[in-house]
């Protein structure tokens, strides 16, 4: 009789390994830092910041928490990670150190916060250029989807409140660059509130606006290239009529509400003004139809607003709303586009279904809680945090290829950034040797070889 040795191998553990780097998939991260630029603008952002005699750079201090939320971490103390692979990550400064950072950061308030965010914009343009034809704004236009993000605190921190799902917490409102069907998203607002904040505080939404615009090259801050999105949240007559302003005349798609008098003008729409939705790939939507609504329920909105609305047979066992007719979901959104076909339009507006993936991503990557006690010191960390996201998606647009640019961080960090790595000294180079059993190498050796073929910055 054979005995049963269970499941897995054992493996003998010993301490006092040589030359070994964990997270080694990391230098993926390092490289987009290097050739964008960000390292550079950030650390000239942050000079007043440096006290004198300092050993470590601010900027750097910054930048190696944003690497080690990349990576996966969730606090300041994470940056350990990057501290025990100096090799790799270079000299990283100790817990207090940053934290002191920090509350310096945030004892500045709004001048610390335009700093970070001027050298982020200066890094996303180069970023852009380099990415050519996979940047977001390779057709020539952007899109901007804002949403909100419920954050739950599980302790008494500064401006945490109850939210609408009967949670406790924070509600930021969030913006996304959409980088469309081939890739992902990067973040390029993110205003910090409490959990009771209004979800349709029409203030709350300008402000996430104008942040939003100032990360985006110069061209797209106005004008009909840049499209904004929201949910029916932004539906406010303020932010539509901040929208379509005179010298900004930005493009716009934000849901509106079902009203009474909408619902009232749909049930007045001939059968024959519903056209057939349709899906992505070009094909008729099953079940759901589009029309455009006119007359008096456009008064007292921005001249040029196009009122369009969707119904759809539900699903199995969704429950109808009040606002739905006829055994059909209605949905409505409103746009100032003009001259597209209004199923194309709606197509266009349901795609903003992606700032969810986004969140995801977002909550993958430092936003599953603010773990800071005061306000000001979370909003450095949403600012961390975009700089984490913002390197998860400029690494793949300029470094990775095929579906491997849609992978979301958890798979990133599953299969790229925690490879374990071999550091080899040899003729005075430093030469950093991957498995080559592990089934993606090639995918960052590739990588790696793409981000070397970049310029360098100036």
């Amino acid at each position: 009789m054979k005995k049963r040795i269970g499941s897995y191998p054992r493996v003998r553990i010993e301490g006092g390994g040589r030359a070994v780097v964990s997270q080694a998939g990391g230098v993926l991260l390092v490289e987009t830092v290097r050739k964008a630029g960000l390292d550079t603008a950030i650390s000239a952002a942050l000079t007043p910041w440096r006290k004198p005699r300092a050993v470590h750079d601010p900027g750097k201090i910054l930048l190696d928490v944003a690497l080690a939320v990349a990576l996966g971490g969730d606090c300041l103390a994470e940056v350990g990670m990057l501290r025990a692979e100096p090799a790799v990550f270079g000299p990283v400064a100790s817990d207090p150190t940053v934290s002191r950072l920090v509350d310096a950061l945030a004892a500045s308030g709004e001048k610390a916060l335009a700093a970070i965010r001027s050298a982020r914009a200066e890094a996303r343009q180069r970023v852009w250029e380099l990415a050519d034809g996979h940047a977001p704004d390779a057709d020539g236009t952007v899109t901007v989807d804002l949403d909100g993000v419920l954050v739950v605190a599980h302790s008494g921190k500064e401006d945490a409140a109850p939210t609408w799902k009967r949670t406790y917490g924070h509600h930021p409102l969030m913006g996304f660059v959409d980088h469309g069907p081939g890739g992902t998203g990067e973040p390029v607002a993110a205003l910090l509130r409490p959990g009771n904040a209004g979800s349709n505080t029409a203030a709350d939404h300008i402000t996430a606006a104008q942040l939003a615009l100032a990360q985006l090259p110069a061209r797209f801050r106005r004008g009909r290239k840049t499209l904004v999105r929201t949910d029916s949240a932004g539906g406010t007559h303020d932010f539509v009529a901040w929208l379509s302003r005179r010298g900004r005349w930005l493009s716009y798609s934000v849901g509106m509400v079902i009203t009474e008098a909408i619902h009232q003008h749909v049930l007045k729409v001939p059968a024959s003004a519903w056209t057939p939705a349709v899906e992505a790939d070009g094909e008729v939507r099953d079940g759901a139809w589009v029309a455009e609504l006119t007359g008096d329920v456009l008064d007292g909105w921005p001249k040029g607003m196009r009122l369009i609305v969707r119904k759809e047979r539900p699903h199995p066992g969704a429950q109808l709303r009040l606002t739905d007719a006829d055994g059909m979901r209605l949905t409505c959104f409103a746009t100032n586009t003009t001259g597209r076909p209004i199923a194309e339009l709606e197509l266009r507006h349901r795609l903003r279904a992606r700032a969810e993936d986004r969140i995801r991503a977002a909550r993958a990557t430092g936003l599953r809680n603010l773990p800071l006690h005061r306000t000001t010191q979370n909003r450095i960390w949403l600012e961390i945090v975009q700089i984490a996201l913002d390197l998860l998606a400029w690494m793949p647009m300029l470094a990775l290829t095929g579906k491997a640019r849609l992978w979301e961080p958890r798979r990133l960090r599953l299969r790229l950034f925690t490879a374990a790595g071999q550091l080899v000294t040899t003729s005075r180079r430093r030469i950093l040797r991957l498995a080559q059993h592990w089934p993606w190498t090639s995918h960052i050796t590739t990588a790696l070889e793409r981000l070397a073929l970049l310029p360098n910055p100036g």
